[in-house]
């Protein structure tokens, strides 16, 4: 079939991107599904930093790509020996693909899954290959979703059903803004009620780290971000301080407001200065996890002693260290319950022809979470 998709052929183009166009809307031909996969209509894609990153050059993918991770949708047809699934279903994706059968799946952390981990950076499906095409072009798969489609075929092991009673636009922040930033803090952190918390950068993982640590019941949420925007954001969504890390002094600000530093702090932004100050106001004895992806270039140095002499620690949350399956339906039903706000963080709709415009607004920092419908 014939389908309008938003593709990469040039890596790293200066901005505007409104200007540049490094990305193109083309119609490509897609594949029926075959053994395992599925076809499914796109009705709302988010844009995310995982997406920019590529778009920029800061991770490098094999073009030319198909954009877009963090979707939802509805099942069109399923392929030979899929089960669990069927047309009319309602789905959300997922960027990695437990394959089920190496070390990290049959240890139960999925998000580390060594074959998708493989198929991801190759451009392809969990199975190995591509299923979109321009004339005798292979199209490379944006973490076996290309979610920045009308419609897709993906693996059945990146989808998760989940009820009908949700808007899309909203279903589509689980897959990635949600599952990565309320993980981060139940999974990976297991926050302790009455914690003090902090979040350092104040993007949709951000915005829904901090709304998952409120919803876990976090004494103290503090909000960090160089945008006062973000901050007036934070502090509606439930942060109950907000400072400005534009300001030198930011890291002494905070540690002699919470007397010497914060149980838990998250850093979301994936850049070097953001992790300097997460780490800086981690108190003694504190946990600093970072769920940033930064250039593979960039490096962050810290006192050594301090791991030993305070006794810190330094984790990394990938996928908020989910199991999707688990995850979704249960953050799901959080939200259902009123208790994670994440209509809230949805700053507004675009179609797929202001896909390039919708990534100046994410990358100057305008927005939190920019979605196309389809």
């Amino acid at each position: 079939m014939k389908v309008k998709s938003a593709v990469l052929r040039e890596l790293g183009l200066e901005t505007p991107y409104a200007k540049s166009r490094p990305i193109k809307i083309e119609t490509l031909d897609l594949d029926a599904p075959k053994q395992g996969e599925v076809l499914i209509k796109i009705k709302s894609a988010s844009l995310c930093h995982s997406d920019l990153s590529v778009v920029n050059g800061s991770r490098p993918r094999a073009l030319p790509m198909a954009l877009g991770h963090e979707a939802s949708g509805v099942v069109e047809e399923v392929g030979e020996s899929v089960t669990g699934l069927k047309p009319g279903d309602h789905i959300v994706c997922v960027f990695v693909p437990s394959c089920g059968h190496c070390l990290p799946c049959k240890e139960g952390r999925p998000a580390l899954c060594e074959t998708a981990a493989k198929t991801n950076t190759a451009g392809t499906l969990l199975g190995g290959e591509k299923r979109l095409h321009a004339g005798e072009e292979s199209i490379n798969h944006h973490l076996g979703v290309s979610a920045f489609s009308e419609y897709a075929v993906v693996s059945r092991n990146s989808l998760i059903k989940v009820p009908k009673d949700i808007a899309f636009e909203e279903l589509a922040l689980f897959g990635c803004a949600v599952i990565t930033g309320v993980g981060a803090v139940v999974n990976t952190a297991s926050i302790k009620l009455g914690s003090t918390v902090a979040i350092v950068g104040l993007g949709g993982v951000g915005l829904s780290a901090l709304i998952g640590a409120v919803a876990a019941g976090a004494g103290k949420v503090v909000a960090v971000d160089i945008n006062e925007t973000k901050l007036q954001q934070a502090g509606e969504l439930g942060a109950t301080e907000t400072f400005n890390s534009m300001d030198k002094d930011v890291i002494e600000q905070i540690r002699n407001t919470t007397g010497g530093g914060l149980d838990y702090v998250f850093e979301t932004a994936g850049v070097v200065p953001a992790m300097e100050v997460a780490y800086g106001i981690t108190k003694r004895g504190g946990t600093t996890v970072t769920t940033g992806l930064p250039h593979p270039d960039h490096h962050f140095s810290f006192p050594y002693v301090s791991l030993t002499a305070e006794e810190k620690s330094l984790k990394g949350s990938y996928v908020g260290s989910c199991v999707p399956e688990r995850d979704i339906p249960r953050f799901i039903n959080l939200y259902k319950q009123g208790r994670l706000q994440i209509d809230k963080l949805t700053t507004e709709i675009i179609s797929l022809d202001q896909i390039n415009e919708g990534f100046d607004k994410l990358g100057k920092g305008k927005s939190s979470r920019i979605i196309i419908n389809f």
